[in-house]
């Protein structure tokens, strides 16, 4: 018996298939293998096509299924992750009806800003956990406004894991987790946010039916099966946003437990059991895989847009004659703790959250043509990661989380050395590396879902724990003056 693992990224589609008994994974595959085209036809926009997300996962797929020998029958559940906040809108005839306006798009700020005013700042804060910001409902009032046209002409809005179980399946449905993430659902009230939607506009009618997280969501259908080389009547049975998804790949299910990343944009995320929120919504709190009106899990997140983002940035137009992320790593770790004295503001990715919304653009400070080296330019853009992440702990700090362990996939950045030994020594915490990613965690959780698995910790029994990394105590001093003088140009900027 098998369980199916679909990761929709911003970057690419990852398919993963595993072994139900054991946990182990038969095989996995990713496509592009280039990163996938994000449409930018203005400063602070950002799109892709739906149908490059479908194209990659059946590649992916393919590979998967030409890989692993499994017959179609033998795989019972399919899970579904995906990059958050994505807007999706279909006609009554399921036709996508513009690019999807994603993540790290940041047009739709204004109004976020506009309506946190005029709702009603401790309305939002306490009913929704977060500002309306630069999220789902957001994005879906500047279409509103912006292509009216496009707006009378949709029949359901979704996020883009709905939007996969859609070609899966030919029928739509929303989680609360995902509501949640588009700020369209009510805590207090647990239902749609009367608020939010009749302050933008938004016709009710717009909502799919809300499905469980856990649960048989959808089945696949003739079509899909055809084209995907699966068994008709397969259950959909988890899906979830890409961040709670990697919480729960790394079994964090329970308060006071954090999970990290560090891709293209960079998260850590912790597990609440009451409701809370930052004031000034630079992190962000939504439901969590397991939250329910009788059990209480909230992941509070705090994401920084210019993560992996700046590395790779660096990599294709900087250290170009460097042919890989490792070389890049070895060269950095030349340079010194503090980078001798150089410091990068890593923020350019849009608006970030963490910093109200602004978005600062990425710059270089202190450089000295005399003393620094490439070595030194990319140590610094990797501290500057570290940097951002403990600004923004330092927020979580503040709403009570205690910070001690953090778990991580050992994937992207936290394949560095340099990276993952200045996380734990500025933060003071230990870091925890496991051999998974969203994908396996996705085909799990199908597994929970079809009730394979009795509960978490069945379904987690053999998640493996690669390595262990603790703090630097007697060096600590070095960072935190590093990580000082970074806080200094990033106030000069603020």
């Amino acid at each position: 018996m098998y369980l199916l693992g679909f990761d929709i990224g911003s970057s690419s589609v990852k398919v993963c298939l595993i072994e139900a008994s054991s946990g182990k994974v038969v095989a996995s595959d990713f496509s592009p293998k280039k990163e996938m085209k994000i449409i930018a036809n203005q400063p602070g926009w950002a799109e892709q096509n739906p149908s490059d997300w479908w194209i990659n996962l059946k590649l992916a797929h393919q590979s998967v299924m030409g890989n692993a020998d499994v017959k179609p029958e033998d795989i019972k559940g399919i899970g579904i992750t995906w990059q958050m906040h994505g807007l999706i809108m279909v006609d009554k005839d399921q036709n996508v009806l513009r690019p999807s306006i994603i993540w790290c798009d940041s047009r739709a700020v204004p109004y976020g800003e506009k309506a946190f005013k005029e709702i009603g700042e401790e309305k939002c804060l306490s009913h929704l956990l977060n500002s309306p910001g630069n999220f789902t409902a957001s994005k879906l009032a500047w279409v509103k406004e912006n292509e009216p046209e496009l707006f009378d002409k949709i029949d359901k809005i979704m996020l883009p894991g709905d939007y996969i179980a859609m070609k899966l399946s030919g029928e739509i449905g929303i989680t609360v987790e995902g509501l949640s993430e588009g700020i369209f659902w009510d805590f207090k009230n647990h239902c749609i946010s009367e608020d939010v939607i009749s302050y933008y506009g938004i016709p009710k009618i717009f909502f799919p039916e809300i499905v469980p997280t856990f649960g048989i969501q959808a089945v696949v259908s003739a079509a899909a099966a055809e084209e995907l080389g699966l068994k008709e009547g397969t259950p959909i049975s988890y899906r979830a946003g890409d961040q709670p998804n990697n919480a729960l790949s790394l079994n964090v299910f329970n308060p006071g437990e954090i999970a990290s990343t560090a891709g293209t944009s960079g998260v850590v995320y912790g597990v609440l059991d009451q409701l809370d929120y930052d004031k000034l919504s630079r992190v962000n709190t939504f439901a969590h895989v397991n939250h329910s009106e009788e059990q209480m899990r909230l992941g509070v997140l705090l994401c920084i847009n210019g993560t992996g983002i700046l590395n790779s940035w660096l990599k294709h137009n900087f250290a170009t004659s460097l042919s890989s992320y490792g070389d890049m790593n070895e060269l950095a770790s030349l340079s010194p703790i503090g980078s001798k004295g150089l410091s990068i503001i890593p923020f350019g990715n849009g608006a970030e959250r963490v910093l109200e919304n602004r978005d600062t653009g990425c710059s270089i400070h202190g450089i000295n043509f005399n003393i620094h080296s490439k070595g030194d330019v990319l140590r610094a853009a990797q501290e500057a990661i570290v940097f951002s992440y403990e600004y923004g702990m330092n927020i979580m700090r503040d709403m009570g989380m205690n910070i001690n362990v953090i778990r991580a996939g050992n994937a992207n950045m936290f394949l560095s050395s340099i990276f993952r030994q200045s996380l734990a020594s500025v933060s003071n915490a230990t870091i925890e590396l496991f051999d998974t990613d969203g994908a396996v965690g996705a085909a799990r959780a199908a597994g929970m879902g079809i009730g394979f698995y009795a509960d978490s910790r069945e379904a987690f029994s053999s998640l493996e724990k690669l390595a262990v990394i603790e703090p630097e105590h007697e060096k600590r001093e070095q960072y935190l003056e590093a990580y000082s003088s970074w806080q200094k140009h990033l106030r000069d900027i603020l």
